[in-house]
């Protein structure tokens, strides 16, 4: 796959601008760590201009990351504890069309294909409050003021922004200005069937026309990644970010050329998050896909062989145990933390996996001492 060198962040986001002249969509899966958050600030620094006073004259991008979040904040009526409301900086010009595009009825539709919850934004006061039906003594009833869950919020935020987006791209007045999209892990710990769904509904509308702002995609989620390029095709750049050899330098590899190894990428995500200790219940389900994908790749029988495990009765606990958790109803943006126990499973079983078959170790760099041998696998 061919590289790119880049000396520094600056000039990795002029090289996408410039890039983008060619194609509409750009790409990049990068582990995280690597500078996702840091690159969409710096390319969309280098769209604004200033006048005499450094005051922002110009600007070019809409963008989506963790800093979009913090435009929302809650106030959650500590006084009375009753009425919560999600407060909007009116000052972002992320909000420009607000008062006239009447964005309720833009955002209602997107959040109805993931949330069961209401909203109303009072451009007056700049605040959401949110509702939901419940059912009390066997008749519906709607619960006012209510403060949605964390997850809840993120996909309410995402929806809002997807609003924006297609104004943007219908080239309304209010977002006249908007020359690029850059969008950043738009939504953190998705399981699989919801990577699918965001990630097709996301191509899907900037796909409805040719015309518009040109778009960068970066992402820590290789699931995510690949349905998006799938689903682009020809139309996008499709780049793994990674740090280069000098500090703060960065390679950019095309993985357009022969097909990106999802399943590398996968094991670096679930060792990562074995050490962290931030294991939720799909990481059971996305061991068992690498095995899968390891098994094919070996010519063996089926994922059940790549269990590693020394001892028969713990290879025969183990299949029961990746069964049993690649299988559960888990919430759809909210996967769940594993249990103390369930961890330690999971990394006695992660650890005999990556040490029982000829991965590269470097994939994997605490996990192998300086002589070549592993750490014991239930450290």
């Amino acid at each position: 796959m061919a590289a790119i060198l880049l000396s520094d962040l600056s000039t990795l986001a002029q090289y996408l601008r410039e890039s983008l002249e060619l194609k509409k969509f750009s790409i990049i899966y990068a582990y995280n760590g690597t500078g996702k958050t840091r690159l969409s600030g710096e390319f969309k620094e280098q769209g604004k201009k200033f006048g005499e006073d450094r005051e922002v004259t110009q600007r070019d991008t809409l963008y989506f990351n963790a800093f979009t979040e913090d435009l929302f904040n809650w106030d959650n009526d500590l006084k009375n504890d009753r009425k919560r409301v999600l407060k909007i900086n009116g000052d972002s010009r992320f909000f420009s069309g607000l008062e006239t595009q009447e964005m309720d009825n833009r955002i209602r539709p997107l959040l109805n294909r993931y949330a069961d919850f209401d909203f109303r934004i009072d451009t007056t006061e700049w605040e959401v409050s949110f509702s939901r039906e419940v059912e009390i003594d066997g008749k519906r009833t709607t619960v006012e003021d209510i403060k949605v869950s964390r997850g809840e919020e993120n996909i309410f935020i995402w929806c809002f922004f997807l609003a924006i987006v297609q104004l943007a791209l219908d080239g309304d007045e209010a977002y006249e200005w908007v020359k690029y999209v850059y969008i950043d892990d738009p939504i953190s710990s998705l399981d699989e069937n919801n990577a699918i769904a965001v990630a097709h509904h996301l191509a899907q509308l900037l796909m409805t026309t040719d015309k518009g702002p040109r778009v960068v995609v970066s992402t820590h989620h290789v699931l995510f990644f690949n349905v998006l390029c799938n689903e682009f095709k020809g139309k996008a750049y499709k780049h793994l970010l990674k740090r280069g050899a000098a500090l703060g330098s960065y390679s950019l590899v095309d993985t357009s050329a022969r097909p990106f190894l999802h399943h590398l990428s996968n094991l670096v995500e679930l060792y990562d998050a074995q050490s962290s200790g931030s294991l939720y219940t799909h990481h059971f389900n996305m061991m068992r896909r690498v095995m899968e994908q390891t098994a094919n790749f070996l010519g063996l029988d089926d994922w059940k062989t790549c269990i590693a495990a020394p001892d028969g009765a713990d290879k025969a606990l183990h299949k029961r145990f990746i069964d049993l958790m690649s299988h559960g109803d888990y919430s759809l943006y909210e996967p769940r933390e594993m249990m103390e126990e369930n961890k330690a499973y999971f990394r006695t079983i992660f650890r005999q996996f990556i040490t029982g078959h000829p991965f590269n170790r470097t994939l994997f760099p605490n996990l192998f001492n300086i002589a070549g041998a592993t750490q014991a696998v239930d450290a």
